[in-house]
């Protein structure tokens, strides 16, 4: 669990490398096909060969209720522990998380056994850290690929327009499709700089509810939830820092593996 651009994922893959196991996805907008930028979908390098499930297979268009999140969790869930491998499900969207733990029908602690893991880091170093990334993601093609599927009319309260980076990019997108002068231009280019800084600003507003929702789990229905702080890392890597990976093994790694083995150890008891 965490906040976007924690390093939850890529801890995920990690342990799933160290422990055997298979990812499930729970973010609510990186279960859509397409808009791999703009989602922050993991890349196939990147999976280091771990599976993943629940990952870019819903119709961009479509709704994807919690009830199916629910179902399809619980079917891969059930497949990953088949293979003798272990489930770990990762993703930002804690309202799916939550949904799937707290549910009085699927009753899911008296059929599994849970082990929370909260990726934190200071929200100002956050914020900075976010700024780069968002920066990072149009030089690799964030606009392009929004442009890709702009539509004048399009609903950003459904399927995969809901996405940060969608909305904010419209009234760019409808303006560049009537250039007909410098001035527009110039007015373009003013746009695309507040659609960016609009990006960034409601980037950072979602970690805000992000960490609300996991502090709320924690504090008011009262989950055990094992917190990691990754600030160190990011603060090295935002100075490029030579020894951010190593950084990464001591303050993250260490620590994700030893609560995952204490976990696993108690429920072997």
């Amino acid at each position: 669990m965490g906040a976007t651009a924690t390093g939850k994922t890529k801890l995920s893959i990690d342990l799933a490398i160290h422990f055997s196991g298979e990812a499930i996805n729970s973010d609510k907008i990186q279960v859509y096909k397409g808009l791999d930028i703009a989602t922050n979908k993991v890349t196939e390098s990147e999976r280091q060969g771990v599976p993943h499930h629940l990952l870019g297979f819903v119709d961009p268009e479509a709704d994807y209720p919690v009830e199916e999140f629910c179902e399809h969790a619980l079917r891969a869930i059930d497949k990953i522990i088949e293979n003798g491998h272990l489930p770990i499900i990762v993703g930002g969207s804690n309202t799916y998380i939550e949904a799937l733990v707290e549910d009085s029908i699927i009753n899911f602690r008296a059929n599994y056994d849970c082990c929370f893991i909260w990726m934190d880091v200071d929200p100002l170093v956050l914020y900075k850290y976010v700024g780069i990334r968002v920066d990072k993601m149009v030089e690799t093609g964030l606009v392009d690929e929004v442009r890709d599927m702009f539509d004048p009319n399009a609903d950003y309260n459904r399927g995969i327009r809901r996405s940060i980076g969608a909305p904010e990019l419209h009234e760019y997108l409808k303006l560049e499709s009537n250039v007909k002068n410098e001035t527009t231009n110039n007015n373009k280019d003013l746009l695309l700089k507040k659609a960016i800084q609009e990006i960034k600003d409601n980037t950072c507003k979602l970690v805000d509810k992000q960490v609300q929702k996991i502090k709320r789990l924690r504090n008011e229905l009262g989950w055990k939830i094992h917190r990691i702080d990754a600030t160190y890392v990011l603060e090295g890597r935002m100075k490029d820092a030579e020894d951010a990976e190593d950084a990464w093994e001591e303050v993250v790694l260490k620590p994700g593996v030893a609560i995952v083995e204490d976990f696993l150890n108690k429920i072997k008891q």
